[in-house]
């Protein structure tokens, strides 16, 4: 008995993502003007706009996040010579792309640039073709119901809510591939909340100045804290709506929610506005100045996104006024001035650890046989340098550190400041090491990540703070 032909969703169903809204994304990222023409184009239905969008920008299907179970399971179909047709309601451009590097669908339905294959259409199209009742459909949303009820039997993928329930209705259930839940620790994942240890960095002009006690200043800066955590949550969904492709192809990075599929693209999308408002109302709760900084914050990172960090040396650059950003925007919050010392130090500081970053970086592309970072200016050959450069970098945050102990400011602050020369000392060791652990591959994509989880690192900064605590007590000798 020839078994009936099986009809294959595209979106949210083969792959774990909708090919509409990364491709949409794409082409904003990298032709911005162009968003003029696709307004246009959206008026003019969906069908016109995905051609739109299919015309000028590009699909590697080979970096797209496949459903696993799904397709070993098509692929077993196909191996026993059942028929599979890729239909969907993406552009038929897309369609083919995928169908191609596949290999295993005998046929595409798709979109073209005047009809959307989707819903109540893609119903019509199926029977007229194969005929009604004589076909299996896989699908995952509410807008594959109509399908269903025209199908053999019903394949559900990725269903939320009660959907298999709805579909068994219409027709058997012949199969069940479900998506796996969201826990907290995903939605931590993709807010990137370990990221917001970042932000402690906003203390640091207070401890600095030796300003422990300062109740006032310590509740300003726990909303300073709050809102640019927001922010960075927004940010760094923004990059990684951006990054899909190069994230994919990064053999840690591809596992991040949004680059697996785990999370939709549009729940991506909505968040980032939601963030940025509660980011901006804590903000303008604790000052003009802070809110100044916090935009100035948020202006650069979203040219880092766009494309700052295409531009070798000037990404390095970049991140690491990021990092020094969140000091000014520490001092701002609570009225401080900021002392050159301070500023100089952290540029150093942080020059180096985006360095390191890039460095780490390098050396996982050059262990996959590749020579380049994907949506980056570097190549594999310019890992020595970035490695001369960033270690480079650190040492001179160590000089800076060791001019401001022989300054006067130090005699003002320090009881005994020639204990706080251990903290030269305990920070040469750090960078050292920090360095030594990168270039033994070691080293996590983001370096301060790395410092938290490694004990090496705690144990290091434990004792340059208790060396600093030391220096600033009045010795009997």
């Amino acid at each position: 008995m020839v078994e009936k032909p099986l009809v294959v969703d595209l979106d949210g169903t083969l792959i774990m993502t909708d090919l509409l809204h990364e491709s949409a994304i794409r082409l904003l990222r990298s032709n911005p003007l162009s968003s003029a023409g696709l307004v246009g184009a959206l008026l003019r239905g969906k069908a016109s706009t995905k051609h739109y969008i299919a015309e000028r920008t590009e699909l590697d299907p080979a970096t797209l996040p496949y459903h696993p179970e799904l397709l070993q399971w098509l692929r077993e179909e196909r191996g026993r010579g059942r028929r599979l047709i890729l239909c969907t309601a993406s552009n038929d451009k897309f369609a083919r792309s995928v169908a191609d590097f596949l290999g295993i669908f005998d046929e595409v339905l798709a979109s073209d640039a005047d009809n959307n294959l989707g819903g109540e259409r893609k119903a019509e199209a199926l029977c007229e073709r194969f005929g009604r009742g004589e076909f299996d459909y896989a699908g995952n949303a509410q807008a594959d119901l109509p399908i269903w009820k025209c199908a053999a039997g019903a394949i559900v993928v990725n269903a939320r809510g009660d959907l298999a329930r709805q579909a068994a209705a219409l027709c058997p259930v012949l199969r069940e591939f479900p998506r796996p839940a969201m826990k907290l620790s995903d939605w931590a994942r993709l807010l990137r909340v370990q990221q917001w240890l970042k932000n402690l960095l906003l203390f640091a002009p207070v401890l600095a100045a030796h300003e422990w006690v300062e109740v006032e200043s310590w509740l300003l800066l726990s909303l300073a804290f709050l809102s640019f955590s927001l922010a960075a949550s927004a940010t760094y969904l923004i990059n990684d709506l951006l990054d899909l492709e190069s994230d994919r192809i990064h053999p840690r990075k591809r596992h991040r929610p949004l680059a697996s599929g785990q999370v939709p693209i549009v729940t991506g999308v909505l968040a980032v506005p939601l963030l940025l408002a509660g980011s901006l109302l804590l903000a303008w709760q604790i000052g003009a100045t802070f809110l100044l900084c916090l935009a100035t914050y948020l202006l650069v990172t979203l040219s880092y996104s766009w494309f700052l960090k295409r531009l070798i040396l000037l990404d390095c650059i970049t991140l690491a006024v990021l990092y020094t950003l969140r000091i000014i925007a520490g001092a701002a919050a609570v009225g401080m001035g900021l002392s050159f010392w301070l500023l100089a130090f952290s540029a150093f500081i942080f020059l180096s650890l985006a360095f390191v970053k890039r460095y780490a970086e390098l050396e996982v592309q050059l262990l996959e046989g590749r020579h380049e970072i994907h949506g980056r200016g570097y190549v594999t050959s310019d890992a020595p340098l970035v490695q001369a450069l960033g270690i480079s970098a650190g040492y001179a945050a160590a000089l800076v550190l060791s001019l401001y102990l022989n300054s006067e400011e130090i005699l003002l602050l320090y009881a005994t400041p020639e204990i706080v020369w251990g903290a030269v000392l305990i920070l040469l060791y750090w960078i050292s090491w920090m360095w030594m652990q990168a270039h033994r591959g070691q080293m996590h994509d983001d370096p301060l990540v790395f410092a938290i989880k490694d004990r090496t690192s705690l144990l290091a900064g434990a004792l340059f703070l208790l060396v600093v605590y030391l220096g600033s007590l009045d010795w009997p000798w």
